[in-house]
């Protein structure tokens, strides 16, 4: 299939549809809980049924998180791109800002699928299952930069990669805390900042 291909109009509709879907549901969760709301109460926000909430989410969860590696791949394919003329860190960095792009297009909605997240602990989970499946792609990237036996620059890779990781959550919750008052790119490169030392100290 062409990457230029248009998208049908079938499947424009859909992609509409599970958008109309997706933003009744995080208001909806936002405001009385995650737990609390039903995929019937969904259903009928959006005037569909809900076998029809399912054509489009296999689960309540996928309407927040969905498939780790939507995001994922687009992460795996920056870094692997500025690792070859950045260094380590600063390529992690900059890997992360397809993620920012996306809290800038959507600040309100983002702000409240994000606050819905952290807030919710069957979610944070799966935030972390997403975070151990970017790892699978990101650690061998990473570890091919560094030098040392194999075990060493495997297990050094782990470490670099998961901070990096723990860098993102970090912002991400204290973007909700502070609001969206600053920018999740600004509070992401003061992360990053503060472990810069740590990570490239010998």
């Amino acid at each position: 299939m062409s990457e230029s291909r248009r998208p049908s109009l079938r499947e424009r509709t859909r992609h509409a549809v599970r958008e109309q879907i997706a933003e009744a549901a995080l208001i909806m969760f936002d405001e009385q809980g995650f737990e609390e709301t039903t995929v019937d109460q969904i259903a009928a926000a959006v005037d569909i049924s809900p076998r029809s909430f399912f054509r489009y989410f296999a689960a309540k969860e996928d309407v927040v998180l969905g498939d780790p590696m939507i995001h994922g791949e687009p992460v795996r394919a920056a870094l692997a791109e500025h690792v070859e003329t950045m260094p380590l860190w600063d390529a992690l960095r900059a890997s992360f800002d397809s993620i920012v792009r996306i809290t800038e297009a959507d600040p309100v909605g983002t702000l409240r699928a994000t606050r819905v997240m952290i807030s919710t602990p069957t979610l944070r989970a799966r935030n972390t299952e997403k975070h151990l499946a970017w790892m699978l792609v990101l650690v061998p990237i990473v570890e091919d930069t560094l030098t040392g036996t194999e075990d060493d620059r495997g297990y050094r890779a782990r470490a670099i990669t998961l901070a990096a990781l723990n860098c993102l959550d970090v912002t991400s919750a204290e973007w909700v805390h502070r609001n969206g008052a600053v920018g999740n790119g600004a509070l992401l490169d003061e992360a990053f900042a503060l472990l810069k030392p740590a990570v490239l100290a010998d």
